[in-house]
C-alpha cells in the first residue's frame, strides 16, 4: 500500500469536505483520518494512536481554554472600554487620527482572539465616526483584518496553536522569535493607516468635505458597552499575565489557569455572576477545544501509521536539493495563496504537517516551519471562506467581492513585509 498517496488522497478528501461545507472541521478531522487508516491496514492500532495524538496536544488544549476564559473576563469586566472612548475622544474629526486610531483600536481588541468580537468591538466604535466624515469604510474593514490575523500571532490566536499542534512544539517555540517581527509588522500597519488616513484627507479636501451621514448608517449588530470595574488590578493582571507567558516562569497552562481564576475571582467573585459573563463565551470555546482534540486525533494517525514521512518523502524528492534549506521561505510564500483561498484547518491540519516534515528532511526546524506558515495571514482576513468577512462586510454595507478587491494588494504588501520582518529578526531562518 502505497502510504504517500494514501495520505495525499486524505488531505485533499479532508480539505474538500471542509472548503465545501459537507461536513464539519470537527467531524472531518476525525472521520478521515479514521477511514484511511482502515484502508492502510491500521485498524487495530487506530485507537491507540488517536489517543497518542490526543495526549499530545492536552497542554495546548488547557493553555487556550484557560485563556479564552481569561480575555472573556476581561472583556465582560469592561477593561476595553475606556480605551475605546479615549481613542474616539483623542481622534476628534481629524481624518489621519481617525484612520490610525481605528488600527490602534482593531489591534488592542484583537487580544483576545476572537475576530467576531473584534469586529463587533471595532467597527461598532469607529463607523458612525467613518460615515460622519465621509470616510473610506473599506479601509476600516481592511485595518480591522491586518490588526487582527497578526494579533493572531500571539500563543492564544487560533493560527499559532494550530501550527504547534500541527508540528507538535510548543506555542512559545514559535511566537516568541516572531515578537520582534510581530511589533514591525504592527508598526507597518499603523503606517499603512497612516498613508490611508492621508489619501482620505486629500480626497474630501478634493471633493469639498464628509459626506453627509445616513440615518440608517449605525451598525447592524451592536455592541454592548460593559461597565468598566477594576481597571487597574485588570491592566496590571493582565501585563503580569503576558510577561509570565512571554518569560516561562512556569508552564504555560499553569499560568494561564493562574490567571483565569484570579480574574473571574476578582471581577465576579459570586458564582452566579461568573455563570452569566462566560454564558455566551462557550460556543467560541467548546469549538475551539473540539477543534484541538480532533487535530491531535487527525496527526496521531496520519503520524502513527506512517503516511505524514511517506508524503514528506515524496516531496523532498520533487524539490531541487539546492532549494531544501529554504523551506523556511518557501513556506511562508506558499502561506500566501494558500490561506486566502483554504481555512485555517485545511492548511494548518493538511499541509503544514507535511511542510514541517520536508523541512525537517534537509534540516529545517518545525518551529521555523510552523513560524512561516503564519506569514499568509494577512491574506487570510480575505478569504471566502471564514465568517468574519461575511460580518464585517455586513457592518460597514460592504460587497465582500468589492472588499476583497480594495484589501488583497494591502495584504499582499503586509505579508511581503512581514515575511522580511521575520527573515531579518532570525524568525525565519535563511541559509548563510
Amino acid at each position: 500500500m502505497n502510504l504517500s498517496l494514501l495520505g495525499f488522497c486524505a488531505l485533499t478528501v479532508f480539505m474538500a469536505l471542509v472548503l465545501s461545507r459537507r461536513m464539519s472541521a470537527v467531524a472531518a478531522l476525525i472521520i478521515v483520518p479514521i477511514a484511511f487508516g482502515l484502508i492502510a491496514g491500521f485498524g487495530a492500532g487506530l485507537g491507540e494512536m488517536m489517543i497518542e495524538g490526543v495526549t499530545a496536544v492536552a497542554p495546548t488544549a488547557l493553555m487556550l481554554i484557560f485563556a479564552l476564559l481569561y480575555f472573556a473576563v476581561m472583556i465582560e469586566a469592561g477593561l476595553f472600554e475606556p480605551l475605546v472612548r479615549k481613542i474616539l475622544q483623542i481622534t476628534g474629526d481629524d481624518p489621519v487620527r481617525v484612520v490610525v486610531g481605528s488600527a490602534v483600536l482593531a489591534m488592542l481588541v484583537s487580544l483576545d482572539g476572537d475576530g467576531a468580537t473584534s469586529a463587533i468591538v471595532t467597527i461598532s466604535a469607529m463607523y458612525p465616526v467613518y460615515r460622519r466624515l465621509g470616510l473610506n469604510p473599506l479601509i476600516l474593514a481592511v485595518l480591522l483584518g491586518l490588526s487582527n490575523t497578526l494579533m493572531n500571532w500571539l500563543p492564544w490566536g487560533g493560527p499559532a496553536a494550530r501550527a504547534a499542534l500541527a508540528l507538535r512544539v510548543d506555542v512559545m517555540d514559535i511566537v516568541g522569535p516572531l515578537l520582534p517581527a510581530l511589533g514591525l509588522s504592527l508598526l507597518a500597519v499603523l503606517g499603512l493607516a497612516y498613508a490611508m488616513g492621508r489619501m482620505e484627507r486629500r480626497r474630501l479636501e478634493k471633493v469639498g468635505g464628509p459626506a453627509a451621514a445616513m440615518a440608517d448608517d449605525a451598525p447592524t449588530v451592536a455592541y454592548e458597552p460593559k461597565v468598566t470595574r477594576n481597571l487597574w488590578l485588570n491592566l496590571l493582571l493582565t501585563i503580569g499575565l503576558m510577561v509570565g507567558m512571554l518569560t516561562g516562569i512556569a508552564p504555560l497552562p499553569a499560568v494561564v489557569m493562574g490567571g483565569f481564576a484570579i480574574a473571574v475571582t476578582l471581577n465576579f467573585p459570586r458564582l452566579a455572576e461568573q455563570k452569566a459573563a462566560l454564558a455566551h463565551h462557550g460556543e467560541t470555546i467548546l469549538m475551539m477545544v473540539s477543534l484541538i482534540f480532533g487535530a491531535g486525533a487527525f496527526t496521531g494517525i496520519l503520524g502513527g501509521t506512517g503516511m505524514i514521512d511517506a508524503m514528506a518523502q515524496s516531496m523532498v524528492s520533487a524539490i531541487p536539493e539546492a532549494l531544501g534549506p529554504y523551506m523556511g521561505p518557501i513556506t511562508a510564500l506558499l502561506s500566501m495563496p494558500l490561506l486566502m483561498f483554504m481555512s485555517n484547518d485545511a492548511f494548518y491540519f493538511g499541509i503544514v504537517p507535511v511542510l514541517g516534515a520536508t523541512g525537517a528532511a534537509y534540516g529545517v526546524a518545525p518551529e521555523v516551519i510552523a513560524r512561516a506558515s503564519l506569514m499568509g495571514m494577512p491574506l487570510h482576513a480575505l478569504s471566502p471562506f471564514i465568517a468574519p468577512i461575511y460580518l464585517v462586510a455586513s457592518l460597514i454595507r460592504a460587497d465582500v467581492g468589492q472588499l476583497q478587491r480594495f484589501g488583497l494588494p494591502w495584504a499582499i504588501l503586509l505579508s511581503i513585509f512581514a515575511t522580511l520582518a521575520a527573515m531579518v529578526t532570525g524568525a525565519i531562518v535563511i541559509p548563510s
